[in-house]
């Protein structure tokens, strides 16, 4: 645990229940048993003065964090970001300290690395399908996307037990996926959004099915999150998009 010399950190979150990357902070936050208060920000209106004033990009998460007596108030912003921040703050199988086992530095490589691919090689290709101008296209963007869960997830997390790299344990890996994750798997129910099929497909990878699967019953990812609400108004903003080309 971090050293705080027995104070307690005074965390304020400034958050929004439906956006995925804010959705990062609160998991991390609940996995590592952290108090924190929240303020809900409005992402469907600008930004006020008074939040642009603590986040100039006027994004979630952004935390406040103070150590009373030790650490003035520090703001900390960008959803990987604050996530890694809290975990290197109090070390836990959540995310080892880089120096606390002779493999630590190796399982944060590795985490590192499942993060990173997911980032680059599969998130980027979610949105696309939801915007997609036609079925026909969509069907491509959903190969595209099931295509690139095969070759680069699915090998990683050939050693999960249950958890990614063998962990028994949830980790900051999960939780980084997860909001990403979940909402995949709920937009299916209006396949307006997404087919059915794109859950058919995932759960037959033996490895990502599985492990999908205990990442979406996890009590921290269903914390704040409300799937069905979070699917209608994914749905209402991208016809609000289609409706302005």
């Amino acid at each position: 645990m971090a050293q705080t010399n027995g104070t307690h950190p005074k965390i304020l979150l400034y958050t929004n229940h439906g956006c995925p990357y804010a959705h990062r902070a609160h998991i991390t936050l609940d996995e590592l048993k952290l108090p924190y208060e929240e303020v809900i920000i409005d992402l469907n209106t600008p930004r006020p003065q008074w939040y642009l004033d603590i986040n100039p990009r006027g994004l979630v998460p952004t935390i406040k964090y103070t150590v009373p007596g030790l650490l003035d108030e520090e703001i900390i912003t960008e959803s990987e970001v604050v996530a890694r921040f809290l975990a290197d703050a109090f070390p836990s199988p959540f995310l080892p300290g880089s120096k606390e086992s002779p493999t630590s530095a190796l399982e944060r490589a590795r985490i590192n690395f499942f993060i990173d691919t997911w980032n680059s090689k599969v998130g980027n290709t979610i949105f696309p399908i939801l915007t997609a101008p036609d079925e026909a296209t969509k069907r491509t963007k959903i190969d595209v996307f099931i295509a690139a869960i095969e070759k680069e997830i699915e090998p990683l997390l050939a050693n999960a037990k249950p958890f990614f790299n063998g962990s028994e344990a949830f980790t900051l890996a999960e939780a980084i996926i997860a909001p990403f994750i979940v909402r995949t798997y709920d937009y299916t129910a209006d396949e307006s959004l997404l087919p059915k099929s794109v859950v058919e497909r995932l759960d037959a990878l033996p490895n990502f099915g599985k492990w999908a699967k205990l990442v979406r019953e996890r009590e921290s990812v269903n914390k704040v999150y409300d799937g069905a609400s979070i699917a209608k108004n994914t749905k209402a903003r991208l016809e609000k998009m289609k409706a302005k080309v």
